[in-house]
């Protein structure tokens, strides 16, 4: 059972009903402060439920106990305390990145830094002294300055370097439309289709 408070939850109502209907219907037990009925995000339609806040939860608990069961445009409702929504942690989406998408670049930085050292707790630690790196431990500049601007990466090149049609010529006339796999989808009464 959930747990008693103002917010009661209003189900198997008419498509009919309105807010008006059920504030009216409800305002018998005391006080109603808010009617909310759910509709489609996308349609706009009435759902059949809403939530109804009570003034106190003493109102609350007569209107379940007065109108649960009770017949509201031809139908009979449920009346109930409502259950607050549980937050879902994150925000939906993949959990977790699938193998083949490799390490994300937070992942790829923190890698490729080697861990510091903790110091000891008595200890203080002992300043790092900036020591310049070698010219053979740095990673070697890419060669795009000594490629021309107007010139093309190796992949491109050698791709430009295959021959234009790597298929036999056929027998048809150059004019002529390729033969088409698919049978034609013309639909009755349209003029693309066969006459």
């Amino acid at each position: 059972m959930a747990k008693a408070g103002k917010e009661l939850y209003v189900g198997s109502l008419s498509y009919d009903a309105t807010e008006y209907d059920i504030h009216k219907m409800f305002s018998v037990s005391g006080t109603v402060t808010s009617v909310h009925l759910i509709t489609d995000a996308v349609t706009g339609e009435f759902k059949g439920c809403g939530y109804v806040r009570m003034s106190t939860e003493a109102e609350a608990k007569d209107a379940i106990d007065s109108l649960d069961g009770a017949w509201l445009l031809d139908k009979s409702i449920k009346v109930s305390y409502a259950t607050p929504q549980k937050m879902k942690p994150g925000g939906g989406g993949a959990k977790a990145l699938p193998k083949r998408w490799g390490k994300s670049a937070a992942e790829k930085a923190a890698a490729g830094k080697p861990a510091a050292p903790k110091a000891a707790a008595g200890k203080p630690a002992a300043p790092k002294a900036a020591a310049a790196k070698p010219a053979a431990a740095r990673p070697a500049a890419k060669e795009t300055a000594a490629r021309p601007a107007g010139a093309k990466p190796a992949a491109a090149r050698s791709a430009a370097a295959k021959p234009a049609s790597s298929r036999p010529a056929s027998s048809k006339p150059a004019g002529s439309r390729p033969a088409s796999s698919r049978p034609s989808s013309a639909k009755p009464g349209s003029r693309s289709g066969k006459r």
